[in-house]
């Protein structure tokens, strides 16, 4: 395969748009119809969110993952407030400080845990931190859920935060890019760890799950939503043509698919784990419970990986990489990688 650029594991980004969301996108495209989210696929979508999550929650839809998760944020707090958040969290690391300028600077305050998760004794150490008026007021946490390094909220999990959270008169945001891998790997109710385990605010991602743009900003408390339309017009996050954003996402959470697809990339991941354990000798870094498997790999394994054709992204310094399965990865790509990874390490033991 070399010569080949495979981005099979560089990111579930990288995917195409899955066949059921193709053919809704499709659907969409054939004839006029209503503007600014007017249509009939956008209220379709938003009356199947509501199903899906079995409450009447407020439902909007912007372009992207940083634009769900600033402008949340920014409807929660107000410039002198702050953000509590792990230290490898999205928001904090990927996002160009978009939370801190949407809400015209509200400061993140990144916290240490294990696995990705926060750890409610650094939590309580980072608010006991704040002096008063001279620091900024802790207003919300954020959680991820699947978290950055792949690892999965459970339910007591989130009722713990949320209750620590209500104690201080905090708000609980969720950022879902993933939220759906962590649903199929939890096999759950998304009620069960949203709004029931105490979260009032969801960004529920479908990029990495088979559309090609769009994620859903979800408050579960209607009021916490007041006019947060205004706040994404004003961002530029108002399709005009809002239904070839819409149509997709109900594709995608037509039957089971959603689900289907994050289960397929769960699936695909463990494979890869334990196919690189056995090639390898090593296990993942951190615990494969979604979509993602950490691995140390030596330098000279990760360049001839990349030689032939290979593209992953080193996550932590120096030698942590990680891999990426997304709902379209096949076993063929599995066995096309391991195949790469044994021929190179077989040629990296003949070297030295």
């Amino acid at each position: 395969m070399a010569g080949i650029d495979r981005y099979q594991f560089e990111s579930d980004n990288t995917a195409a748009i899955c066949p059921e969301a193709w053919t809704a996108l499709a659907e969409a495209n054939g004839a006029s119809a209503a503007a600014y989210g007017e249509d009939k696929w956008t209220r379709r979508l938003f009356d199947r969110v509501r199903e899906i999550f079995e409450t009447d929650c407020e439902v909007f839809l912007v372009f992207n993952g940083t634009a769900a998760n600033a402008l949340v944020l920014a409807q929660l707090c107000r410039s002198f407030h702050s953000v509590i958040c792990h230290e490898r969290s999205h928001i904090d690391t990927d996002e160009c400080s978009a939370p801190e300028f949407f809400s015209s600077g509200s400061k993140l305050l990144p916290t240490p845990g294990a696995n990705g998760k926060l750890d409610l004794a650094q939590v309580e150490a980072t608010v006991q931190q704040q002096h008063g008026v001279h620091s900024p007021k802790p207003r919300v946490i954020s959680i991820s859920q699947s978290t950055e390094l792949g690892t999965v909220y459970r339910r007591d999990e989130i009722e713990r935060i949320a209750e620590f959270a209500r104690e201080r008169s905090l708000f609980l945001h969720m950022d879902g890019a993933r939220f759906a891998n962590a649903v199929a790997a939890l096999d759950c109710a998304p009620k069960t760890i949203t709004w029931e385990a105490g979260v009032d605010a969801l960004c529920f991602g479908g990029t990495k799950n088979g559309t090609a743009a769009g994620e859903l900003v979800i408050f579960f408390k209607k009021e916490l939503a007041l006019e947060f339309e205004y706040r994404a017009k004003q961002a530029g996050q108002l399709a005009s043509k809002m239904r070839f954003l819409a149509a997709p996402w109900s594709g995608l959470l037509s039957d089971s698919v959603w689900l289907d697809n994050a289960r397929r990339a769960n699936k695909r991941a463990t494979t890869l784990a334990n196919r690189l354990t056995a090639a390898l000798g090593m296990s993942p870094v951190f615990p494969r419970e979604a979509s993602a498997v950490f691995l140390r790999m030596p330098e000279q394994l990760v360049v001839l990986l990349h030689r032939r054709g290979w593209h992953f992204y080193k996550f932590i310094e120096p030698d942590v990489y990680r891999l990426m399965c997304s709902w379209s990865v096949t076993e063929r790509d599995i066995d096309d990688f391991i195949e790469d990874v044994t021929q190179a390490v077989s040629e990296n033991s003949r070297a030295v």
